[in-house]
């Protein structure tokens, strides 16, 4: 994550390429500028650097967020009570599915389920929106959580880092 009096899109895009490596599925960039502007690739086969390009010369801002995963495709925009955030997340959550059905019997639905399988940032970002306020969701997630999980969330007043007591 990068916040900054000028323009980030640079630090974003060679600091997220530097994160990237073989064997890694999906990279992600989002920046805030004039408005929010996201692109997500399938990296597995291809250079972070070429499928980025058009995002690295298109866009500026002064504050955004990078990702590489090995398996969700981020990142994760949502809007609800507490705005719209950007949220991007890097672990493994051992227990998803039973966190997955007891939102699911809360009444809460999932939307980016990639090869079957759930984005773990989306039942991350679902879990967030649950708190009173942004600071309250990220710690439920901790509270809630069986692994390990590190993530940032951007929304208008910045960024929030955070990693679980193992991070």
């Amino acid at each position: 994550g990068v916040v900054s009096r000028t323009d980030c899109v640079d630090t974003l895009y060679y600091g997220t390429d530097y994160q990237s490596h073989l064997g890694t599925q999906f990279g992600g960039l989002a920046i805030q500028g004039d408005r929010l502007h996201r692109a997500i690739h399938r990296i597995a086969r291809g250079q972070f650097k070429n499928l980025f390009d058009d995002f690295h010369h298109n866009y500026s801002g002064k504050m955004g967020v990078g990702v590489i995963s090995d398996s969700d495709p981020q990142p994760i925009v949502l809007g609800g009570r507490h705005g719209t955030s950007t949220l991007v997340t890097s672990g493994l959550i051992t227990n998803t599915q039973k966190l997955a059905n007891e939102l699911a019997a809360e009444g809460i639905t999932f939307s980016e389920i990639e090869d079957g399988e759930l984005n773990q940032t989306e039942l991350v970002a679902k879990i967030i929106a649950q708190g009173d306020t942004i600071e309250e969701g990220i710690k439920n997630v901790f509270g809630r959580i069986e692994g390990s999980i590190s993530l940032l969330l951007m929304n208008d007043r910045g960024i929030y880092a955070a990693c679980d007591p193992h991070g």
